[in-house]
């Protein structure tokens, strides 16, 4: 980022700058970076500037300077024994044509890639060091992301919907890794993201933009400060088509802020509301996209997301060295996915009663002990609302499918209290922090299968009546299941979580150049569910799991350019309610959503390590600031859970502990700043591996056993998780008012899920370019552009197998392999008009990212 003052936003860590007129520890922000070490309290900002200026609106007037003390869990980046990575407004607003903050985390984040099962940019899971956060339920979820200090793991699945925060309204975005404090999820480390509020925002601005696709969106955000009141409304909206078939998204939020503050305190009200729909296509078999890259498979395949979140956020000093932050929340959450799937159907057996009715696929199952040949195949004959007893008349040549419709609602309350103390303790500087949280949530979840047909444009439809094959007795027919409710079964599960931590850190300065960390925090969960079809009795019960995290480390400021830092710290996330009730490949789930019988899973425990060197060199060359880190990282976890497909349907599947995994590696990054030119190149090793011998269900893949399954060894890597990662661009001004940038980045090969094994041929290598700029053209009005994948790469970040064989009865599948082929070439342009008679952008702050 560039030493001149940047448009869009003040960075939140000015509100926590130190006073020296209480004996603390003072810098202004040309000196020193700030950053939340606890999710609380980092969302409150005070308006301060760059050079400790209030920044007051698109007038640019401001008072005179004025210095404030570090409050709550901040701390200068140079006491912080781990990585702390960066991403501001300013880099965000160069992604606008993206509509999403993942797209900027994944351009500049060392060790941060992504991964598009979905076939959306929207849609997709982030992966840090190795770990996932994810939209998609089902996914091992192994970072916590916390937005205004409010944890937004989702209840039912840790899930994280980045696509309901609007880009634009974020202030800054933290990647915090080995703090115990973010609490469950935090195995690889916590996403921090802060919003804007009227007290660090003013003005008014309008954005609109079009492009590739048929996508047009634009969006509108004001902010305003009178006395002591602010108030900040961002609302964006996006719609296009998709660059595959059937792969439409339409985008709509809104995000308001309603603060007030004295000298020795600050309240916020806020509101945060969004719907989302995505034609989400997933995986499409590589024998398609070889003849026509936006081809797909089954559909429909939609996700339909809805949230509303109100919070309260508040902070007071109590004293000069005392000061107490909190807040309380409500969230309401909603998630249906529909989806056509091949049904995995035949002509129940000749050894059943009910041949020429309609029964699910037995392969994969074997007979219990005193089952007679009859009884064992009776069990999968398919019934459903209104079918007789004995079930449905088969007919012959049909290419069955099933119309999937899991629905998920959460409603989800809590809050958390902190207090903070900065008292000198035998006359050296300390940092005290304690506080608690609490997180509620009421669930419910039911899915349900329709009996389809799978059309020759690969379309599944339910209705009898059918152009191609005429009329088929039973199809329509809703809430599937077979006779015993093995393999498919329709389900309603409601339950609750309650999560509670408390946790205490301490930072005392032993020398003015030597800090010292350490801390912890309990963890308790409580996770309950009650089946409401009688169909899966074993849900029914209540889980409670409980971990003592610690945390400790080091930093010592070797020169006023170079620091080191090292550090030790544990971490946990209890099984998700969804992967609970889905740990018995006898009854596996809808994927990605479903819940049916289990027996229990444990909590995945980590130890994480973490040593490096960061800085920055002013002046280094031509005025310019120098800023670099070299660092290492480990991180064993123990009980790890693994998602197994289930033979016969690829649709289904369950859960399990495995007994380690493995993620370690080191990160180099540099970044350059001169006012007219910034440059920034890094490099990242993620080597994730599992460390154990075992055997997992893949029944999919081409090298596996008779059985469907795979030998995996100590030292097998973790599927879609590249272990080469490079990334660098520039961003120059080329003539007064016209900006250019390009980025690069590069990914090393990554093996396709399903291959824990690593005998199959990986996902190959790939680069992808990126352009954009943006020309000044009045004080008022902006128009920009952005370009991604600027050579038209074609490549995937995502693959896994299926089962082989010919689907609507025309289409032969020869290669098991499937894959989401990535974004290709896609333009978009746009206008930024902000009103005013002089609309000087808001003044950001330097961040030492290193």
């Amino acid at each position: 980022m560039t030493m001149r003052v940047l448009r869009s936003s003040l960075i939140a860590s000015v509100a926590l700058l130190p006073g020296a007129g209480y004996a603390q520890e003072s810098a202004t922000l040309d000196e020193i970076s700030v950053v939340a070490t606890t999710p609380v309290g980092a969302s409150s900002g005070t308006g301060i500037g760059r050079r400790g200026v209030v920044a007051s609106g698109p007038a640019g007037g401001q008072t005179a300077p004025v210095e404030q003390r570090l409050r709550g869990g901040a701390q200068p980046l140079y006491k912080i024994p781990s990585t702390v990575e960066t991403v501001t407004a300013s880099q965000l607003e160069q992604d606008t044509g993206t509509f999403n903050a993942v797209a900027t985390l994944a351009r500049v984040t060392p060790g941060l890639s992504l991964t598009d099962s979905q076939g959306s940019n929207n849609r997709v899971d982030v992966n840090y060091r190795g770990f996932t956060a994810s939209p998609v339920q089902g996914v091992a979820q192994g970072l916590a992301v916390y937005q205004n200090g409010v944890r937004v793991n989702e209840a039912f699945g840790d899930t994280v919907q980045f696509d309901l925060i609007p880009p634009s309204a974020i202030q800054r975005i933290d990647v915090v890794t080995s703090n115990p404090v973010f609490g469950l999820n935090a195995l690889g480390g916590a996403v921090n993201i802060q919003m804007k509020n009227g007290f660090n925002w003013q003005g008014t601005e309008v954005t609109a933009l079009g492009g590739s696709d048929a996508r047009i969106g634009g969006g509108l955000q004001y902010g305003k400060q009178i006395g002591d009141w602010s108030f900040y409304f961002n609302g964006d909206g996006l719609n296009d088509r998709g660059w595959r078939y059937e792969s439409p998204s339409t985008i709509g939020r809104v995000y308001t802020d309603l603060g007030y503050r004295t000298q020795d305190s600050e309240f916020h009200l806020i509101g945060n509301f969004a719907r989302t729909y995505f034609g989400a296509a997933a995986a499409t078999p590589v024998d398609f996209t070889q003849v026509d890259p936006r081809a797909i498979f089954t559909y429909p395949q939609t996700t339909t997301t809805q949230m509303g979140t109100m919070q309260v956020t508040g902070r007071v000093d109590i004293s000069p060295t005392w000061d107490l932050a909190g807040n309380a929340y409500f969230r309401r959450f909603s998630n249906q996915y529909v989806d056509g799937n091949d049904g995995n159907f035949e002509n129940c057996s000749t050894r059943s009663n009910f041949r020429g009715r309609l029964c699910f696929e037995d392969d994969g199952f074997s007979p219990a002990p005193g089952q007679t040949q009859a009884q064992f195949r009776n069990q999968f004959l398919m019934l459903g609302r209104g079918t007789p007893a004995n079930g449905i008349p088969f007919t012959a040549g049909v290419p069955y499918g099933t119309i999937d419709v899991t629905k998920t609602e959460a409603t989800g309350y809590g809050g958390s209290l902190q207090a903070a103390n900065r008292d000198r303790v035998f006359g050296f500087g300390n940092s005290f922090v304690v506080g608690g949280s609490i997180d509620a949530a009421d669930y419910s979840f039911k899915s349900s299968s329709t009996l389809g047909v799978i059309n020759p444009d690969l379309s599944v439809t339910t209705n009898p009546v059918n152009p191609t094959y005429g009329n088929i007795p039973g199809l329509g027919t809703e809430f599937l299941r077979t006779a015993a409710a093995l393999g498919i079964a329709p389900s309603s599960v409601i339950g609750s979580s309650l999560s509670m931590g408390l946790y205490a850190t301490d930072t005392i300065d032993l020398t003015d150049r030597l800090s010292l960390t350490a801390g912890g925090r309990l963890n308790f969960s409580r996770i309950t569910a009650t089946d409401q079809t009688g169909f899966s009795p074993d849900v029914n019960g209540t889980h409670y799991f409980t971990k003592i995290n610690p945390v400790a480390g080091l930093t010592y400021k070797v020169f006023d350019f170079m620091s080191l830092y090292g550090g030790y710290s544990e971490s946990n996330r209890t099984p998700t309610p969804l992967e609970l009730a889905c740990s018995n490949p006898d009854r596996p789930c809808l994927l990605p959503n479903s819940l049916v019988a289990d027996p229990p899973l444990k909590q995945v425990t980590a130890q994480n390590y973490e040593v490096g060197f960061r800085g920055a060199i002013p002046n280094f060359y031509d005025g310019g600031l120098l800023t670099y880190k070299i660092g290492a990282f480990r991180n064993d976890l123990a009980n790890d859970i693994l998602q197994l497909a289930t033979p016969g349907n690829a649709a289904r599947g369950y859960y399990v502990n495995v007994p380690s995994t493995r993620r370690q590696g080191f990160e180099v990054g540099a970044e350059y700043s001169r006012g007219d030119l910034s440059l920034y190149a890094n490099y990242a090793l993620v080597d994730a591996t599992f460390q154990f011998n075992g055997t997992l269900s893949s029944p999919n893949n081409p090298s596996s056993d008779a059985d469907g399954a795979i030998f995996v060894r100590p030292g097998d890597k973790v599927p879609l998780i590249p272990a080469h990662q490079i990334k660098a661009g520039f961003d120059y001004m080329v003539l007064p008012g016209w900006r250019v940038g390009m980025n690069v980045q590069a990914f090393s090969s990554s093996y396709y899920r399903g291959d824990e094994s690593n005998l199959n041929k990986p996902l190959p290598a790939y680069y992808v370019l990126g352009l954009n700029t943006s020309y000044q053209v009045t004080r008022n009005l902006q128009v920009f552009g952005l370009i991604t994948n600027l050579t038209n790469n074609k490549y995937a970040t995502f693959g896994t197998y299926l089962e082989g064989g010919t689907v609507a009865n025309r289409y032969p599948i020869n290669d098991p392999r499937t894959t989401t082929l990535a974004q290709p070439l896609s333009i978009y342009a746009g206008l930024r008009y902000r009103f005013g008679d002089d609309p000087v952008p808001m003044e950001e702050p330097i961040i030492r990212k290193y």
